[in-house]
């Protein structure tokens, strides 16, 4: 069934691009979050390189508006985070959380972004290193491509690529995913001790979504750069919202709340490796495919959540704008917890308590049953939706 994601040209599961590279070199460890390749750069069995690029995606886009109309140009200052973070949570799914090398790869138009805009992005991301590093986090940015692509590109496109060298006695494999395992997830909103305002916890992923539902049709003339010429009319700024909007239940506006910079989960997941990295069956970082992510890293499993986080206000806000179903929500969009770490019950305990140390709250979401094939059941204040993998 087409969805309005789809509609307007972005695929929640990637469709397309797992068809690309199904007959690709899956790495080392298949069902692992991320790729594991060999050493190439020591050239040591005992270790294995990975390398991910991802980026702030139409995020952007929304970071564009927001500067124009409030003249706010601190907005570009934290997207570097949301660039930075869907690469390193993507690694650190496999244990990977320490000694990161960063280059970003930056495509702009020059007549819509100037040079005091690419100040606050660079500058902003050596900020993101450095309060990463007070946090123990070693990383370092080795630099990067600006490019003038004004052709290809309407406002700007902001990506990373991070590269980073370890054991693979240490990788989580998610081979140890089984019948019996717990689901913890740790929320996305909330203000964790390294964070220096409010998350929304809207993280990366059903932006475009997320932006057109919410936002009202004036955007539309005022920004036609902002989006696909292609996109069905009716679908493009359709919402009830202006960018400095209130949102109930939340100290940011409604332009903030869709552009809170996405949480790392490191500084947490660092303490959990060093006390029970070898009890870890699983992570799933909820990214592109929203709740539906695990389905993808799992064998004749049927996933049973049924102990969600309370909806918080930045998907209440979309969903009371929005024209799309709570089925298509939890297809695009984390709603509640962006990271789930599959283990035994006792396990789970110490995990959740060591989130409450870093004042993010964690839970037990669910559990994995054997099944004949793989199977999500989502029980949610509208009642039981179900997925399957295709």
């Amino acid at each position: 069934m087409e969805t309005n994601y789809s509609k307007r040209g972005v695929s929640s599961g990637k469709e397309d691009v797992h068809f690309a590279i199904r007959n690709l070199d899956k790495g080392l460890y298949p069902k692992a979050f991320s790729k594991v390749l060999p050493d190439f750069v020591g050239n040591d069995p005992v270790y294995c390189n990975l390398m991910h690029a991802d980026g702030a995606g139409t995020k952007s886009a929304l970071a564009y508006m927001y500067w124009k109309v409030t003249g706010d140009v601190s907005v570009w200052h934290t997207l570097v985070q949301d660039a930075i973070v869907m690469n390193l949570d993507d690694l650190l799914c496999v244990g990977a959380t320490n000694n990161f090398m960063v280059s970003n790869t930056i495509g702009r138009n020059k007549f819509r972004i100037p040079r005091e805009v690419l100040s606050e992005i660079l500058n902003g991301m050596e900020d993101f290193f450095e309060s990463l590093r007070k946090v123990g986090v070693n990383i370092i940015n080795t630099g990067g491509e600006t490019a003038d692509v004004g052709d290809l590109v309407n406002t700007l496109i902001l990506d990373s690529t991070v590269f980073c060298r370890m054991r693979r006695d240490e990788v989580i494999t998610n081979e140890k995913i089984k019948a019996g395992s717990v689901i913890v997830g740790l929320a996305s909103a909330g203000k964790a001790t390294y964070e220096t305002e409010y998350n929304s916890g809207i993280g990366s992923n059903g932006l475009t979504n997320a932006r057109h539902e919410v936002f009202s049709v004036k955007y539309k003339s005022l920004f036609p750069e902002t989006f696909d010429a292609n996109v069905p009319d009716e679908l493009v700024y359709c919402g009830n919202f202006s960018l400095t909007d209130n949102v109930e239940n939340c100290s940011l506006n409604a332009g903030k709340a869709l552009l809170s910079p996405t949480r790392t989960y490191l500084p947490v997941m660092q303490e959990v490796f060093s006390k029970l990295r070898g009890d870890i069956h699983g992570l799933i970082h909820c990214t592109g495919g929203g709740q539906t992510k695990c389905l993808k890293f799992i064998e004749n499993l049927h996933i049973i959540k049924d102990n969600l986080f309370e909806i918080p206000p930045v998907f209440r806000l979309i969903q009371s704008s929005s024209k799309i179903t709570l089925r298509e929500m939890y297809q695009t969009l984390n709603m509640g917890h962006r990271l789930e770490i599959y283990t035994d019950e006792k396990t789970a305990t110490s995990v959740i308590e060591i989130a409450e140390k870093y004042q993010i709250e964690g839970r037990i979401i669910g559990r994995c049953e054997a099944d004949k094939g793989n199977k999500l059941s989502l029980h949610t204040e509208e009642g039981l939706i179900e997925y399957l993998e295709h």
